[in-house]
């Protein structure tokens, strides 16, 4: 039933401000809509809608993710706009942040200014 619909991400924000500078600038996603409930971005077609909560309360786990080209290049130009890569203790890392998957999927986390879990992830080669 759903399979030819759009699909709409979520993800919440308890400071508007520090969100919409975050992945408008640091991210590159275009705001499309600030209606004073969310702030609502286009990320490469798909909506990604933060709403605007009193506090957020984040999940241990990856929220959103996306998958690139190019992890590595992508991990140093989010690093260039002052985003950190997460560190997980018992997971082996390389210099820049970036986990190697037994299958050969490469994969770095970072957080947004709410806590919230964001990953990038390339799939190995074919």
């Amino acid at each position: 039933m759903l399979n030819a619909s759009r699909l709409v991400c979520f993800l919440a924000t308890a400071d508007a401000d520090r969100a919409r500078a975050f992945y408008r600038d640091a991210l590159g996603l275009a705001l499309i809509e600030d209606n004073g409930f969310s702030l609502v971005f286009d990320a490469n077609g798909t909506q990604l809608r933060l709403q605007r909560v009193e506090a957020v309360a984040p999940h241990p786990y990856t929220a959103l993710g996306w998958e690139v080209d190019d992890v590595a290049a992508a991990v140093r130009a989010l690093a260039a706009d002052g985003v950190s890569m997460a560190r997980f203790p018992g997971l082996p890392l390389d210099a820049d942040g970036i986990w190697t998957a037994p299958d050969g999927t490469r994969v770095a986390w970072f957080h947004d200014p709410d806590g919230n879990t964001l990953s990038l992830h390339q799939p190995p080669a074919a």
